[in-house]
């Protein structure tokens, strides 16, 4: 047993995509990792500026083409995110890597833009209730905030990403229909956003209403402008990422570490990790340009800086931490 563990590090760091025979999957996916933001931002104890800074200068050398930075939303409600100008201001930004940052209004939106940001994110929700709860509005007068946020965007160039939350279920409302996930959907892509993420926020969706869901999102938004951002609260979002792969998704969201939640949904446990998406990606043949053994290495790091033990089984099993 313990020769089978300590080899399991050799094997991770040998693992490269195979050729793929499943063709029904796409032969590259993008990963957007949000580790750094929604990773983070529901940390009780501050995170210091320069743990953040190093964790994405760690991730920039993995080979990631996209790391979610920061959030330039209120310090009142958020406090983990003030730092967010001096995060952005730090880091190297190399090359080919796009560094986005959560940007929920036009204020957020300026001072994202006076840190050097290049490309930003708003948020809405499919449930009346959690967006309620969450920014004090209905969903229509959120979508009617964002439009200043895009217009903006549209003037500076700067391209603009869209999060819907709770697709596949509410902390408050339950089950969400299928039809209003697609409505909300077509109405952020109408508005301008280059990609819509579909998030299971708290993590309740199975395979079966994966599939419901984004067969309705499908029919108003491009498969092509589509991501998906599953938590595994329930142990499903490597399951449920595979059918949204089947069914001709390219983009995944995930964080390093299995890190995050969500503030504002009492229950939701973290993101799908990157270093276990990155090696069923890999094992299904499809190319996603990630060393995975450096992943580990910057999923190491950030566990070790906030004291905690790794969600991923990847890193568990590679004897990590």
């Amino acid at each position: 047993m313990g020769m089978a563990k300590r080899a399991l590090p050799r094997l991770v760091a040998s693992l490269r995509p195979l050729s793929s025979t499943a063709g029904t999957l796409p032969r590259h996916v993008k990963i957007v990792e949000v580790g750094p933001r929604d990773g983070l931002q529901n940390e009780k104890n501050l995170v210091p500026t320069q743990v953040k800074i190093d964790f994405i200068n760690m991730l920039s050398e993995t080979g990631l083409s996209v790391i979610e930075a920061t959030s330039f939303v209120s310090p009142k409600w958020v406090p983990q995110m003030a730092d967010h100008a001096e995060v952005m201001q730090g880091i190297r930004k190399v090359s080919g890597i796009n560094y986005p940052v959560l940007t929920p209004n036009l204020k957020g939106f300026q001072a994202a833009v006076a840190a050097g940001a290049k490309e930003v994110s708003i948020f809405g929700a499919a449930s009346e209730l959690f967006t309620k709860k969450n920014i004090n509005c209905s969903i229509d007068e959120s979508l009617q905030r964002f439009s200043d946020v895009l217009c903006a965007a549209k003037e500076d160039s700067i391209p603009v990403r869209g999060y819907v939350s709770c697709v596949l279920g509410c902390p408050y409302e339950g089950k969400i229909a299928p039809t209003k996930v697609a409505e909300v959907s077509k109405k952020m892509y109408a508005m301008g956003c280059y990609e819509i993420s579909l998030g299971d926020t708290i993590g309740v969706g199975t395979p079966g209403n994966m599939k419901e869901m984004l067969s309705a999102v499908m029919k108003e938004v491009p498969i092509g402008a589509l991501a998906v951002h599953c938590h595994d609260t329930y142990g499903q979002a490597l399951a449920n990422t595979l059918v949204a792969l089947q069914m001709g998704v390219s983009v995944v969201d995930s964080s390093v570490a299995g890190l995050g939640g969500c503030p504002y949904a009492q229950g939701a446990s973290g993101n799908v990790a990157t270093e276990d998406m990155v090696y069923m990606l890999h094992g299904l043949g499809i190319h996603t340009g990630v060393d995975l053994s450096k992943l580990l290495e910057a999923g190491s790091f950030i566990c070790k800086a906030l004291n905690r033990k790794t969600n991923s089984k990847v890193a568990q099993a590679s004897c990590k931490l």
